[in-house]
């Protein structure tokens, strides 16, 4: 653990010995007013001395006071404030009676980003699809988790698992661990190391601090690296030389909903500024309760919803199956008309299991230091304290309680670079499994000592009712009736003692193959740096190199880190070369990054793109562009060793396996296998071990305003998938040899087939590269119309299309994404007092698939809204909303909740 702190210890030591040895500023104090066309002030628009770190914002009356050097005159000004235009102001000399005059701009078209090429651009110029959120689009996201609110816009897709684990995607391949998209804090990854999960907003920034939010679409592995495969999404926190005060934030409603925020900034001098901000949230989560039968592409041997033999339900946990043998050892024999049928136990509800730890809760703590080496050289040094309990789906429905990180991250930055590093460790805490927790109830003791299982007492009262019924002439449909009839009766009671002691033991117990707890605790550490060198007139380059080491352990209940953590690391390299030409209306750029593994072959990822500015000025910007992307296996795909009963999930870097399609995985195939093996044959299955999934994507697109009112999105992207990295479930050995047909028996003839800790033979899963070539398309259109400053209408409409003209039968893409999806909505702000925000989602139900459960959603929608009232007099303002209020169907993750309405009120309290 003490491995944590050097980074940010020796940041601070830098920072602080660095001050004697710094030249004195010739700074004046420069001071003025901002204000509207109307002469109205507007507090917190910012104001920057062009081209270093010195800035400020404006007070309630709409004014400012900085320190700027004029041994070089003129001192550029550039003032901006959210909805208006930026202004630059040249002063010759000092001036404390600066007034700025900022118009309106309801498009919001002159937004500056630097996400897309790492350099700032105007939003309207940039090369790629990108998205952006100012403060007060931030603000008016009326969801309990900032990142839901999202997919109000055009190509986002949002998958909620629960109340705050929710993942992002754009163009398609959506998940519940968002892992085709990396999500960055101030270009931190946020990413559990553990997991490689990126849980929503539940380990990012808190509202309040939240300067705005950049999402690029598409693939941006040129730039960033490993796994910004379809896209990027940008957290970028306030100044606290620019944004100070102190600023509480208090909402509460349906569902015991309660969010508490605060931010505090203060400049110490002209040199040091700091922050602290917190926040705390809890509510009811949502609880996932679909009880419909388990695809039999998750649970082979799975029986019909309602049938009298059981069946293993989507959201239930410890649904145990058993395929009954001519010689299970059970009292009086077992009825030769149930030899090969296989009957379920019921599993207990989700509710049943987490009983009362149903709350969702977030705690997050973020200190940081601020320090101006020079005017133009910043230095940062900052601590994330994380905590959360909420619910995740993957490979199972796990219950992640007081789940956390500690983030430990440094910047020193230049007006043209900039070197940063961070070290992150998560902690599982009381994280547990609920599929473990269901099968680890059902396979425990009836009783304290005693030799017979609640699973034994099950299946043994189900032989026995049955053959009872049959010899009193009950058909063998009545007679499985009465058999499951009695047998429930069995099954352990939720709110008894012995369940409730049970539980508590198994949640407690990470011991493999008996504890249901989930405690990883990994590292991660990295570092990158990145150089701007102008060449000539309209010509620039940037150059820039990462560094990441993962440091995985789970002391064996999910990694296969028996002995020592296990060690992965990867690196890279980029360049960027930019040119203007024709008055800068046209601008070129190419990229390209070298990535080096551990466990892969170097990668090398190209980008090209071209933009053309039309219109008097520059307003029509159409671009074009080529990307090519890579995608890093996850390292549970690469190391993961979990038993999940029915399946073994293995990782695979090794050398790869040899088996059989689960095919041949049945009595009548096995037994005639013993006399001939060539039986076999045809099932055989290879898997090599994996490599680095690719991505080449072409697009095109038109971004603009048509004249003051209306701004323009559109865009349009084929995209070609290879070596695309899937899930394979086939029968194997642990060692990743095949199986030979002795083993197949002796598997086979276990009481529960193919199950088995220690048995050799397993129905096995690994991730594994596709031969065939996975191809996608859509297109994406957004539109904002300022029918005046109380009134703009916005709508957005998303394609994404999966081609399946070339796929095999039954292959599973994992594409996850709803073909059309549309948002409309309203906003604005009425007499610079009363803001709101009204938005309808709509998304086309599609074929959902996880290795927990598959299945198809249904059209679901929400109406969202949120109203805020200031009273400037008391710094404060009055806040209402809420999401799905009409409390539609709202299911985003096939086996997850229904995300259902959530209504809050609440204050905002802003004091500069």
């Amino acid at each position: 653990m003490k491995k944590n702190y050097y980074l940010f210890l020796t940041l601070l030591f830098l920072l602080l010995q660095a001050a004697p040895l710094l030249a004195q500023d010739a700074a004046v104090t420069v001071s003025g007013i901002v204000q509207t066309d109307a002469g109205e002030p507007l507090p917190g628009a910012t104001v920057f001395v062009k081209g270093t770190f010195i800035g400020s914002s404006t007070d309630r009356e709409g004014r400012f006071q900085l320190r700027a050097d004029f041994s070089e005159p003129p001192v550029v000004l550039s003032v901006s404030f959210v909805g208006y235009e930026t202004r630059e102001v040249s002063l010759p000399q000092p001036d404390n009676a600066v007034q700025v005059t900022l118009k309106v701009n309801a498009t919001l078209t002159s937004e500056v980003i630097a996400s897309a090429s790492r350099v700032q651009e105007g939003i309207l110029q940039a090369p790629v699809t990108v998205e952006k959120l100012n403060t007060q689009q931030v603000e008016r996201i009326p969801t309990a988790d900032l990142q839901v609110g999202l997919n109000h816009y055009k190509g986002i897709d949002v998958n909620g698992s629960s109340l705050l684990m929710n993942s992002l995607s754009t163009r398609g391949f959506n998940s519940a661990k968002s892992e085709r998209l990396i999500q960055l804090t101030d270009y931190f990854d946020t990413q559990s190391p553990s997991l490689n999960v990126n849980a929503g907003n539940l380990t990012g920034l808190s509202e309040l601090d939240v300067e705005s939010i950049e999402i690029i679409h598409g693939p941006a592995s040129a730039l960033y690296g490993a796994n910004a495969f379809n896209g990027v999404l940008l957290l970028n926190s306030k100044d606290p030389f620019v944004t100070e005060g102190l600023s509480v934030r208090v909402r509460g409603g349906q569902r015991s909903f309660f969010d508490g925020q605060v931010r505090y900034a203060q400049k110490l001098g002209e040199k040091f500024a700091f922050k602290v901000v917190g926040s705390y949230l809890t509510a009811d989560d949502w609880l996932a309760s679909n009880y419909a039968a388990t695809s039999t592409l998750v649970e082979r041997r799975n029986n019909a919803e309602g049938s009298s033999l059981g069946y293993d339900a989507v959201n239930r946990y410890g649904d145990v199956p058993n395929t009954f043998t001519a010689n299970q050892p059970l009292p009086g024999g077992v009825s030769p008309e149930l030899v090969g049928k296989t009957v379920f136990m019921p599993g207990f509800t989700e509710q049943a299991l987490i009983g009362d730890d149903d709350k969702a809760r977030s705690l997050k703590v973020h200190p940081t230091l601020s320090y101006l080496l020079t005017s133009s050289i910043k230095m940062t040094a900052g601590f994330n304290y994380s905590r959360g309990t909420s619910t995740y789906q993957s490979s199972s429905r796990y219950r992640f309680k007081d789940f956390g990180t500690n983030q430990f991250h440094g910047e020193i930055k230049g007006a043209r670079w900039f070197l940063r590093g961070q070290s992150v460790q998560d902690f599982g805490a009381n994280s547990y499994d609920m599929n473990f927790l269901g099968s680890f109830l059902q396979t425990a003791p009836v009783a304290d000592g005693s030799t017979v299982r609640n699973v034994d007492q099950y299946f043994g009262t189900y032989n026995g009712a049955y053959k009872q019924a049959r010899s009193t002439g009950a058909t063998p449909e009545q007679a499985q009736a009465v058999a499951q009839t009695q047998a429930n009766a069995t099954q352990l009671d939720p709110n008894g003692a012995r369940f409730q002691e049970l539980r508590s033991q198994i949640i407690n117990d990470a011991t493999p193959g008996r504890g249901a707890r989930l405690n990883p605790s990994s590292l991660l550490n990295e570092g990158n740096a990145q150089y701007n060198l102008p060449l000539a007139e309209g010509t620039d380059l940037i150059v820039g190199a990462a560094y990441r080491k993962f440091r995985l352990g789970s002391n064996g209940n999910l990694y296969s880190d028996d002995d020592a953590r296990i060690q992965n690391r990867e690196m890279g390299g980029y360049a960027q070369l930019t040119q203007k030409l024709l008055d800068e209306r046209l601008k070129l750029a190419v990229a390209g990054r070298v990535d080096a593994f551990k466990n892969f072959d170097a990668a090398f990822s190209p980008r090209a793109s071209v933009v053309y500015s039309a219109g008097a000025s520059k307003q029509h910007n159409f671009r074009a562009s080529y990307g090519r992307a890579f995608r890093s296996p996850t390292q549970l795909d690469q190391y993961i060793r979990l038993d999940v009963g029915q399946v073994l999930l293995l990782g695979n870097v090794g050398n790869g396996f040899q088996g059989y399609t689960t095919g041949a995985a049945t009595q009548a195939t096995i037994v005639s296998a013993q006399a001939n093996p060539a039986v076999l044959t045809p099932f055989e299955y290879s898997a090599a071990a994996l490599k680095l999934e690719r991505l080449s994507t072409y697009e095109a697109g038109y971004k603009g305003t048509l004249g003051e009112k209306l701004a323009l999105d559109v865009n349009y992207y084929q995209s070609y998938y290879n070596d695309f990295i899937g899930a394979q479930r086939f029968v194997g050995n642990r060692d990743g040899s095949r199986p030979t047909p002795t083993q197949l028996l002796t598997a086979l003839q276990t009481p529960q087939p193919f199950q088995g800790a220690t048995s050799p033979t397993r129905i096995l899963q690994a991730w594994t590269n596709a031969s065939q070539e996975v191809r996608t398309r859509g297109a994406a259109v957004g539109a904002s119309y300022s029918v005046a400053q109380p009134l703009t209408l916005t709508a957005n409409y998303s394609l994404n299309v999966l081609d399946k003209s070339n796929l095999p039968d039954n292959f599973q893409s994992f594409f996850n994404t709803p073909k059309h999806k549309y948002n409309v909505g309203v906003n604005g702000l009425v007499n610079s007092r009363l803001s709101y925000a009204v938005n309808y989602r709509w998304a086309q139900g599609h074929l959902y698939e996880l290795p927990f459960a598959v299945g198809e959603l249904a059209d679901y929608s929400s109406v969202d809204a949120y109203v805020g009232y200031a009273i400037p007099q008391f710094y404060t303002t009055l806040q209402a909303g809420g999401s799905n209020l009409l409390d539609a169907t709202n299911t985003q993750v096939y086996g997850g909740p229904n995300i259902g309405r959530l209504v809050f009120v609440g204050l905002q309290v802003d004091i500069k």
